[in-house]
């Protein structure tokens, strides 16, 4: 869908806001999601063993039944802050049951930003009084903007589907937020997905960690896993559909509208990679399993040497084998095939394992394209997996360089 179309997009249940409370120097940092009769939620947080405040404290509170509130800062990231952190975290929850009428465990709390810096919670308990009156069902849009950092666009996409067997039709919207320290392992990454679907607390969390594996697990900019990366998935419950049942057509139907809106925004966080002018959709097929095929596609979209390559528009595919060569994935090099693709055409590089003479001028065309797709047939078996990355270009060394400046 257009990201125009989007603007009034909204979830039965849930209202949001986004406003500027001064933790940045400029644009809105303070995000409020709201459903006021309670959420049943599932997530996925970062396994970097150095977890940000708000993930602790958000890994907690989400052992209650229902969630009111999600309250998302952006330009802090409240990470190794010590006591300290957790202490303006549990703040943070705290005036947010007071000011909704609610229990501070039923608040989860997400941050992105610097790491390192005490977390400005006045500012924050500041901008949230001003945030109540402003809440609204078709604010969603707005909390997209409010949670980017060094993105450079919203990421939101929505899905409407009606599920066959119940009739009844339920609404998807998801948004999200990372451009740089991208490597999700569950970047800086947040994923926000709402619904109104009846769904129960264990076969939602089982879906979520099912879509995370298979869309922001197969992203990758820099190679780095943040210390707040989170994927939330709430359902307001409100469409009034029997609770949804895997193994039934109601739950594949939106089963697929799910995981398609997180790989959506997936391929938006890689698509605005700090500083990339490309993406690159590595797609590996006829793998012996599909632990094989993942490896093998994330190996590629994390190579800092096939991303120069994809920038510079050589079609050094040497790199490619290497990166697949050393992912920890089994393959058998001698009998692959190796294409780069593009709304430019496509060009085989490899035959069999060996390299073939190809049109350089072709090539370089092919490879003039925004996005890139890197295609390996391995014929060995049936399984696939798809990842996505970028190129790494003059601009993300620039970013990175003058980040805290």
């Amino acid at each position: 869908m257009n990201d125009q179309l989007l603007e009034n997009v909204s979830v039965p249940g849930f209202k949001a806001c986004a406003l500027f409370c001064g933790i940045k120097k400029q644009n809105k940092d303070l995000t409020v999601i709201t459903c006021e009769k309670g959420a049943v939620a599932a997530a996925v947080f970062t396994t970097n063993l150095s977890k940000a405040a708000p993930v602790i404290v958000s890994q907690e509170n989400l052992k209650q039944p229902l969630v009111h509130a999600v309250i998302i800062n952006s330009g802090n990231a409240n990470a190794c802050n010590g006591e300290r952190g957790l202490s303006d975290a549990k703040r943070t929850a705290v005036k947010a049951g007071e000011l909704l009428g609610v229990s501070p465990s039923s608040v989860l709390v997400s941050s992105t930003g610097i790491i390192g810096v005490p977390l400005p919670v006045e500012k924050i308990e500041a901008g949230l009084e001003k945030a109540m009156p402003l809440l609204k069902a078709d604010g969603l849009a707005e909390a997209a903007q409010g949670i980017m950092t060094t993105d450079t666009f919203r990421k939101l996409a929505a899905q409407s589907v009606t599920l066959p067997e119940s009739g009844v039709t339920v609404q998807i919207v998801g948004f999200s937020k990372g451009s740089g320290m991208i490597h999700p392992n569950m970047a800086t990454m947040l994923g926000f997905t709402l619904t109104d679907a009846s769904i129960e607390k264990d076969v939602f969390q089982k879906l979520q960690q099912e879509s995370t594996d298979i869309t922001f697990n197969m992203i990758s900019v820099d190679g780095d896993t943040s210390t707040n990366d989170m994927s939330l998935a709430l359902s307001s419950c409100e469409a009034g559909n029997p609770a949804l049942q895997p193994g039934t057509k109601d739950y594949e139907a939106f089963r697929e509208a799910f995981i398609d809106v997180q790989k959506t925004l997936a391929k938006l966080i890689a698509k605005d990679g700090e500083g990339a002018t490309k993406l690159i959709q590595v797609k590996i097929n006829g793998a012996r399993t599909e632990k094989d095929a993942r490896l093998l596609a994330r190996s590629v979209t994390t190579s800092s040497l096939v991303k120069a390559a994809i920038f510079g528009r050589d079609a050094n595919w040497g790199r490619v084998l290497c990166a697949m060569g050393y992912s920890g994935g089994m393959f058998n090099p001698d009998v692959v095939d190796l294409y780069f693709e593009s709304e430019f055409g496509s060009i085989q590089l490899m035959e069999k394992g060996a390299g073939l003479i190809f049109d350089e001028e072709k090539a370089l065309k092919i490879l003039e394209s925004s996005t890139i797709d890197i295609v390996a047939q391995l014929g060995e078996g049936t399984a696939s997996a798809e990842a996505w990355g970028c190129d790494l270009t003059y601009e993300y060394v620039k970013i990175n360089g003058e980040y805290r400046s």
